[in-house]
């Protein structure tokens, strides 16, 4: 039985203040949560704040990308050691708007999730594909290609200490939705892709998530479905009832 697990990225909201505000509202509502896996994702500038807001509950850190080099000359980056030091367990990688909007290639993706392991850090490893590649039924391509990309190399030991969100592009801050079945069907196909690329056990225990407009109105229907192990949250994590509702899910 695998334990559901569900994420929250921020993304760039939220100062300070703000995060801590929010981080303290959900460790509220969630004080005995044993049952589930809960992360938060905030900007870098509240990692340690919201680190100690967290400390003793149920809820974990988790950044939103990080650098795949020792600390060092790299402006504007940060290392794994220093989210581990700012509180972190978790780190989100290959996020679409990072392969998109920042350019990051499987490559780059790869030695980050190689950096994180290395470094004590889960990664959650994202990928998807975009409305055209779906329209032309490339979508089953696209993922594979992307997960072999950013698997490279990883041992099946390694392997089992990533959790995978499947995130479809044209559903993510666009209200549009992958039906369960369709999100469904491809975290099947990606179970299925672990199978063949290291063992059925592996598959079997192996967690996927659901990233695309995840709201308190659709979570109890994804998370009705085989296949579907938890949701990576954005929008609908900034607001402690909607992120709660999420949260508490029901099957």
């Amino acid at each position: 039985m695998r334990k559901p697990f569900i994420a929250g990225n921020w993304k760039m909201n939220n100062n300070i203040r703000e995060s801590v505000a929010l981080a303290k509202a959900l460790t509220e509502k969630n004080k005995n949560i044993t049952d589930r896996d809960i992360i938060i994702a905030p900007v870098f500038t509240s990692l340690s704040a919201v680190a100690e807001t967290i400390k003793g509950s149920a809820i974990k850190l988790g950044a939103q990308n990080m650098h795949y080099e020792k600390p060092g000359a790299f402006t504007g980056e940060i290392s794994a050691d220093m989210l581990t030091d700012a509180g972190c367990t978790y780190v989100i990688l290959g996020h679409s708007e990072r392969r998109l909007l920042f350019a990051e290639t499987d490559i780059v993706i790869n030695k980050k999730i190689k950096c994180a392991l290395a470094n004590k850090l889960l990664p959650i490893l994202c990928c998807g594909e975009v409305l055209e590649e779906r329209e032309k039924g490339k979508m089953n391509e696209v993922v594979e290609k992307q997960l072999a990309g950013s698997l490279d190399g990883i041992s099946e030991k390694d392997a089992g200490q990533i959790i995978i969100a499947y995130e479809p592009v044209w559903a993510i801050g666009t209200g549009k939705t992958a039906t369960p079945e369709d999100a469904d069907n491809m975290h099947k196909f990606i179970r299925e892709y672990i199978s063949r690329r290291y063992s059925k056990t592996l598959a079997a225990a192996i967690r996927i998530l659901y990233g695309g407009s995840v709201k308190d109105s659709n979570v109890d229907s994804l998370m009705s479905k085989e296949n579907i192990d938890g949701a990576l949250v954005g929008g609908a994590s900034l607001n402690a009832d909607s992120f709660n509702r999420i949260i508490n899910f029901k099957k």
